[in-house]
């Protein structure tokens, strides 16, 4: 802390402050509390509370002061936002810190990928602090743009603005004592280690904690989130645009263990987080569901902090930096300011943030190589096939068996009954992969929908009901390098193009706020009802996720990660 001194004495009340919060109700997240006080503040830090004198005061009028909020567990590039346009999103929202894994990034880019993140994320109003990803590839069943090891990870563990280790996807491994797995824990050793297990239980959980991993937020039902608290794990309570989780997940939190759980978003896009919110929404829906008020910005807040050991944050204390948001209805949460380190970076929507100097963009990553008859899936006799089916506002699927649309002697889309063809082509070494499968939940009666998001390598993945606007997607994306388009007839309805990485859009927050509409909206147009169609593609190739998934080297059984057949 600098100027040390100097802060001594204005907190002795011997020198007027910079700023004094005077008439405030604070919400004391240290406390659990809410009491009176005027907050004094120098050179960016809470100095104390009381009748300081001070050369600036902001009269709150009995409005409420809290801590700024914190996002325990977020991917940046899933809001296909650069850093500067995704502050511009969140930071009227209050959010003040954020705990990111660009694991996608990193699954594209690798180290290059991470040290992009660590640049593009400086001097904005917002604390980005950065897990080092785990798992890239997530699974040995898919073909990423890079591979990670622990050695690697020592790299960059002791950067200042690294939190630890994300999380640990291949939970398998980890449980069953992999040297590669276990020594990624080593390497956080002292710092957090984050963990992703969906569905684990029992005795293979009890290995999965007893490894070092202090951490989930993959739980979607109360008795799963339960075992793991029991565990001594930090519950994350996603909530996302397709994840879901927080309303099912709310009947866990009581008076006794509120503490060991934080709010994250996960993956979340541009329009929802400027339409609906971040970590506000979260807060706002904890307590319409019962939570405290206070309780749910103690997991907004200092919970998060205090697991990710981000000093001076999440509170409002003396030394502790003055990030606030101010707000008028306890009951209806609703930001009005935001406040980083006593600068006032947001107000009633706008955003006061100046962009810093551009970073540099990553180099291109569009390196493909197919052809079209690898799309052609002969009948060979089958009777039936397995088919994804789509879980509404989930990542997570279920496999089905159906019996396929044969023409010709070929496997074919059924828009009759909702089954279409989906193709997945690897897109970082040229190596030809392509995977082929069959999906149901998407509902198109005509054209294609295609993405260079699909987590986690990222690779090529489009659905669709005839294979000439399959091949004619492909061959967009390939031309855009990298983005997200919707085709029918052989034309373009729309387009995102993501240049950076084939992950993320150059564009301002309002252009790429309007085109991912226009994405949603042809994909309504032909048929699709889900919520977040092109975020739906994207976790389809996501192998470590159940139940069953499509990579580029095939149809995968996500439940005991191994490859498997398209056919019964």
């Amino acid at each position: 802390m600098r100027n040390v001194q100097q802060k001594l004495s204005v907190a002795r009340g011997e020198q007027p402050a910079e700023l004094l919060f005077k008439n405030a109700k604070l919400v004391n997240v240290l406390s659990g509390e809410i009491h009176p006080a005027n907050v004094a503040v120098d050179d960016g830090r809470v100095i104390g509370f009381g009748d300081y004198k001070a050369k600036r005061i902001i009269d709150l009028k009995g409005a409420y002061l809290a801590p700024s909020l914190i996002d325990g567990h977020f991917h940046i590039e899933s809001s296909m936002l650069t850093a500067p346009e995704f502050a511009r999103a969140v930071v009227p929202h209050g959010t003040g810190t954020l705990v990111i894994d660009p694991h996608e990034y990193a699954n594209v880019l690798g180290l290059d990928g991470i040290r992009y993140v660590l640049e593009s994320t400086r001097g904005l109003p917002l604390d980005f602090f950065i897990m080092l990803p785990s798992c890239v590839p997530a699974t040995h069943l898919e073909t990423a743009g890079a591979r990670l090891t622990a050695d690697d990870l020592k790299l960059m563990i002791h950067d200042d603005r690294v939190a630890g280790v994300a999380e640990l996807m291949n939970f398998p491994g980890v449980f069953l004592g992999a040297k590669s797995e276990l020594a990624k824990i080593e390497v956080g050793r002292g710092k957090a280690i984050d963990g992703h297990a969906p569905g684990l239980r029992g005795k293979n959980l009890n290995a999965y904690v007893l490894a070092g991993v202090r951490s989930d937020h993959e739980s979607v039902e109360v008795e799963e989130a339960r075992e793991k608290l029991r565990l001594g794990m930090h519950i994350l309570l996603r909530e996302g645009s397709t994840e879901r989780n927080l309303e099912h997940l709310l009947p866990l939190i009581n008076d006794h263990n509120s503490q060991n759980c934080s709010f994250a978003t996960d993956d979340k896009l541009a329009g929802d987080l400027v339409n609906e919110g971040h970590i506000d929404h979260a807060v706002r829906k904890a307590i319409k569901g019962g939570v405290p008020p206070i309780a749910a910005l103690q997991i907004a807040t200092i919970n998060t902090a205090r697991h990710y050991r981000l000093q001076n944050l999440g509170a409002i204390a003396p030394r502790y930096w003055a990030d606030f948001v101010v707000f008028d209805d306890l009951r209806n949460f609703r930001v009005r300011q935001t406040w980083k380190k006593g600068v006032l970076v947001a107000e009633n929507g706008k955003y006061f943030g100046k962009n810093p100097a551009r970073v540099p963009l990553p180099r291109s990553t569009m390196n493909l190589r197919f052809s079209a008859k690898e799309f052609t899936v002969k009948a060979s006799g089958a009777k039936k096939i397995r088919v994804i089916e789509i879980v509404p506002n989930q990542i997570v699927t279920r496999e089905v068996i159906a019996k396929p649309l044969i023409e010709e002697g070929e496997l074919m889309s059924d828009t009759a009954r909702d089954i279409l063809k989906m193709v997945v082509v690897e897109r970082h070494r040229a190596t030809g992969n392509v995977g082929v499968g069959f999906v149901r939940g998407f509902k198109l009666k005509r054209g294609a929908i295609g993405s260079t998001v699909a987590h986690d390598a990222h690779n090529v993945i489009v659905a669709g009901t005839n294979d000439a606007d399959i091949l004619f997607a492909i061959q967009e994306l390939e031309r855009m390098q990298g983005g997200q388009i919707a085709v029918a007839n052989g034309k373009v309805k729309a387009a995102l193009p993501l240049p950076i990485a084939g992950l993320v859009t150059d564009e301002p927050l309002p252009k790429a706020m309007k085109l991912i509409e226009g994405l949603n909206a042809a994909a309504r147009s032909f048929g699709c009802d889900l919520e977040a169609p092109f975020m739906a593609l994207s976790f389809l190739a996501l192998s470590p996720i159940p139940a069953l998934k499509l990579t580029d080297q095939g149809l995968i059984d996500a439940v005991h990660l191994k490859r498997t057949s398209l056919f019964v």
